[in-house]
């Protein structure tokens, strides 16, 4: 059986689909049939047949050549922008459903070498009022790998995100710092070294802003 990882971050915006999607891309250059999974996507435009478009999930899928329909890759999607719980509440469409989503990840498993499953914001942010994305990742024994915006003040939010991943046990591949501003400031220039004293997670690497993957990140995670 194929690795399978959770794509978490510390925060929105930090870059989870760039990476998933770099790894995505990665991987099936080496060979490696990979499947990807965007179980909840919320702030979906609407299409003119008024269903909601997963753009995040349709691009997992194009850098995987993940052929499996998006009905699978991304069977909940809300119009709202918020936490997935809230998006629900709010758009007046049912919740996420834990046991849809395994089936639609074992259908995405049976597939493929890898899977990549792409979170939505941290991965305390609720997808039922009870449960968050660690919940989800017992579910489907995934690996987890947490995306770190580059900048000033991310430790804080890196090292509460990574504590209570392991905080409830699971398995934790390693941290991915992703550059999301052009500037190289001191705060981006350092945040490697003092996530190293501040953390026992591994550092699979730095992702430079708006520069192709390094290798070793993939090597780390094959």
């Amino acid at each position: 059986m194929g690795r399978r990882f959770l794509i978490t971050g510390t925060d929105t915006g930090v870059g989870k689909t760039t990476v998933g999607c770099a790894l995505a891309c990665a991987f099936k250059a080496r060979g490696v049939s990979v499947g990807v999974m965007k179980p909840v996507e919320t702030g979906c435009a609407a299409l003119p047949d008024g269903s909601l478009d997963p753009a995040d999930a349709r691009a997992l899928a194009r850098a995987a050549g993940c052929p499996l329909p998006l009905e699978i890759i991304a069977p909940y999607r809300y119009r709202s922008p918020l936490a997935p719980a809230a998006a629900a509440a709010l758009d007046g469409i049912v919740p996420p459903d834990f046991a849809k989503i395994s089936e639609c990840f074992r259908t995405i498993q049976d597939a493929s070498g890898v899977v990549i499953v792409e979170g939505a914001g941290g991965i305390a942010v609720p997808i039922e009022w009870q449960r968050d994305f660690t919940d989800l990742a017992w579910l489907l024994d995934l690996e987890v790998v947490v995306v770190i915006g580059n900048r000033l003040g991310c430790l804080n939010a890196a090292v509460l995100t990574l504590k209570y991943a392991g905080s409830r046990g699971l398995r934790i591949a390693g941290y991915i710092l992703n550059d999301v501003e052009a500037a190289e400031s001191p705060a981006a220039q350092t945040n490697e070294t003092s996530l190293t004293h501040l953390t026992h997670a591994p550092c699979l690497g730095r992702v430079r802003y708006r520069e192709p993957l390094e290798k070793s990140i993939v090597d780390k995670l094959s």
